[in-house]
């Protein structure tokens, strides 16, 4: 069809690259016979096993509870001085055995795993000494998560883990109270969301878990115990919530009398986030001026399948000669076939199986029919940032259940709910699931799960793992997915648009400092999307920094990776 986009369908290369980029290594590369090699090997794997995790795991039980270590489980550490001291500690003495390797001497492999954790170590010392996070952004403090993954996860009988639970609950109350000496000149926006995610905090100790120690196991002395130390727990979260809506107001001054903290990282902190997070080979700015070339790319392609589609939708006008216009006014009509709202939720858990049968019978995947994928309401301490995402099992517990988060629509007014509706329409609904789920997130940490390498499955870079899930919306439309339509080639570039504009909003407001109106102009005036769509990522916008970025700095390197292998595989043909 004219105009259409006309890639490649490489299925073949679907697997390589996720074992390339996104998966953690499989195979070790074949040892050197250099005995110099082999003694570097060796230092490696002694040092960077279970000794080291161990450690790491003592300091960082929370990350230790989400990856399903669960030796830990039972400590709670109060975020203050001491807690900060202890981490540096670590991190020196651990990087110091780590530098004493020669990463030269290694395999392959081995070092993408030295400079993983080379990483890991520079990137948490940068976070407590320069970013200072732990300052400014009153969400860092929440209790909610690991206390909800020990609950729900079904990694021991329930009776161990409610006696688990009694040993954390006995350090809330200190854990809130080191919080709030911590927190110094914080921005309004992060402490709003502490408020809201930390009412999470209070239904993850809820009314439910009173009546599962009831139901349990636990001596009367135990249950008196937990009965203390869970209203202890309850009434720090209530004075912790109490203590930020007083924030709140005071922060709401002129920056003159006090005020907030901006939320905008500045080019100096930008620069240093991106270097620790986005290992593409990439600078901040010039991914941000390859992002601004991209979209006027798309912005042409999509004229073109506008022009084939309007006479079929509006056969009875001439299209505007404003190509933003037109592109727009298409998409806005092709969004007018959407779910209704009391459907959203069941659209999604029908699509799912759909899509794995179509990744299947197409051989673009091998999918595990064994790792169960289920979609649930996102949790209240994990709203407020994104509509869906992906809670994954780690290494330790891979046969965990992952959880497909969708925030329901039930709090939005009809005119938002609708606006929401046209955005995640017939066509872009499954692009969503793609990218969170299959080929996208799911699979890809499923994968990781496999890795001979624990480092590179707990320690994998983000714009790998957004860049895969990129990459397999890409992949799905070439293999035929959706028809090969014109219809979804432009709500499919719409959303490619998005990641696009990602870069551009991320590096605009936090270095550039681009106004809100700004904002809102190149999502709904230049990228197509809703209103309530612009709302949401600004506020995603004012709550991260560079993340955002991850998604089109990952995709490039893995299509520019792709169309590398092409012309090497091209011209060992001729």
């Amino acid at each position: 069809m004219p105009g259409r986009f006309k890639f490649d369908k490489l299925k073949a290369w679907m697997p390589i690259l996720l074992l390339l980029w996104i998966a953690p290594a499989f195979a070790q590369n074949s040892a050197s016979k250099d005995p110099s090699t082999a003694r570097a090997k060796q230092a490696f794997e002694k040092r960077f096993g279970d000794t080291f995790f161990d450690d790491y795991w003592a300091l960082y039980p929370d990350f230790g509870i989400s990856v399903g270590y669960y030796k830990y489980a039972d400590r709670l550490i109060v975020p203050d001085a001491k807690a900060r001291s202890a981490a540096l500690a670590l991190i020196d003495h651990w990087q110091t055995q780590l530098r004493a390797i020669d990463k030269r001497q290694l395999g392959n492999s081995q070092r993408a795993d030295w400079s993983l954790l080379d990483n890991e170590f520079d990137s948490r010392r940068w976070e407590l000494i320069s970013a200072r996070s732990w300052e400014w952004n009153p969400s860092n403090y929440n209790i909610a998560d690991s206390f909800a993954r020990i609950l729900d996860t079904d990694y021991a009988p329930l009776n161990r883990r409610l006696r688990t639970v009694l040993k954390r609950l006995a350090d809330v109350p200190a854990y809130y109270a080191a919080a709030k000496q911590a927190i110094k000149n914080p921005t309004r926006e992060h402490t709003q969301l502490a408020i809201e995610q930390n009412q999470g905090a209070l239904a993850v100790l809820g009314d439910e878990l009173p009546k599962k120690v009831e139901a349990s196991d636990l001596s009367p002395h135990e249950r008196a115990l937990f009965a203390s130390r869970y209203a202890a727990a309850r009434l720090a979260i209530d004075d912790y919530i109490a203590w930020l809506k007083e924030l709140d107001q005071s922060l709401a001054q002129s920056p003159a009398q006090g005020g907030a903290r901006s939320y905008r990282l500045g080019k100096e902190l930008y620069d240093q986030q991106f270097a620790y997070n986005i290992q593409t080979g990439d600078t901040p700015e010039d991914l941000y001026r390859r992002a601004l070339k991209e979209k006027d790319q798309l912005h042409a392609r999509m004229a073109v399948l506008a022009d084939e589609l309007w006479p079929k939708y509006f056969p009875n006008s001439a299209p505007p000669a404003d190509r933003i216009k037109k592109i727009g006014k298409l998409i806005a009509k092709l969004s007018e076939q959407h779910v209704s709202r009391k459907n959203f939720f069941s659209e999604i858990e029908r699509l799912i199986p759909d899509l794995a049968k179509w990744v299947t019978e197409h051989r673009l995947l091998t999918l595990d029919p064994d790792k169960p994928l289920k979609v649930r309401e996102t949790p209240l301490q994990e709203r407020g940032i994104a509509l869906a995402s992906i809670d994954a099992p780690g290494p330790y517990d891979p046969t965990a259940a992952t959880y497909f988060n969708i925030t329901p629509l039930d709090t939005l007014s009809p005119e938002s709910a609708e606006s929401l509706l046209r955005e995640y329409n017939r066509f872009m609904l499954p692009i969503l699931i793609i990218h969170e789920a299959i080929p996208g997130h799911y699979a890809q940490l499923v994968y990781g799960n496999k890795s001979a390498s624990k480092i590179k499955a707990i320690f994998g870079n983000g714009a790998m793992i957004e860049g895969w899930a990129v990459y397999g919306e890409r992949l799905m439309l070439e293999s035929g997915y959706g028809d090969d339509t014109a219809e979804m080639w432009l709500i499919y570039s719409k959303w490619l648009l998005r990641s696009v504009c990602n870069t551009i909003l991320d590096y605009s407001v936090h270095v550039l400092d681009m106004s809100e109106a700004d904002a809102k102009r190149l999502l709904i005036r230049e990228a197509f999307q809703s209103n309530e769509e612009a709302n949401g990522k600004w506020r995603r916008v004012q709550l991260t920094s560079v993340q955002l970025t991850s998604y089109f700095a990952g995709y490039s390197a893995i299509y520019d990776l792709r169309e590398q292998q092409k012309r090497e595989l091209a011209a060992c043909r001729t």
